[in-house]
């Protein structure tokens, strides 16, 4: 891959949208050292794609994970998730299990997520090319 455009396909297959930290990370990494970027990115692509889970499992998994830091890049894997086919009800057990580990922040944190994904579910984020 040489393009932002490259790169930026593969996020908005996934989740629909380009992120702005991916879109930074894309930006700065053709910019100055596009084998890293490119290194990242195969990493990245075999480790959320694995042989023997399929990608709604997996995107679940990672929801999962990031709620359980309270991560708000949590939002982008829920969004991959209903993509994928997942729906409120198993994200919202997903929840429920990222709240045996973290507690009530990232059961409420997945409950906010949920009902953003499900309310708009074509949301994007601004695209920072763009500037």
């Amino acid at each position: 891959m040489t393009t932002t455009d490259d790169y930026k396909e593969i996020y908005e297959e996934l989740i629909g949208f380009t992120p702005p930290k991916i879109q930074h990370r894309i930006r700065a990494g053709l910019e100055c050292n596009p084998e890293i970027l490119d290194m990242v990115e195969k990493i990245r692509e075999k480790a959320m794609y694995p042989d023997n889970i399929d990608t709604k499992t997996a995107q679940m998994i990672l929801f999962a994970v990031l709620l359980s830091h309270v991560a708000p890049a949590s939002e982008f894997h829920a969004r991959a998730a209903m993509r994928a086919g997942a729906t409120k009800k198993e994200l919202h057990d997903v929840s429920a299990l990222a709240f045996l580990f973290r507690g009530l922040p990232a059961f409420n944190l997945g409950a906010q997520i949920i009902n953003e994904v499900f309310d708009d579910p074509d949301k994007t984020i601004g695209n920072i090319f763009e500037k």
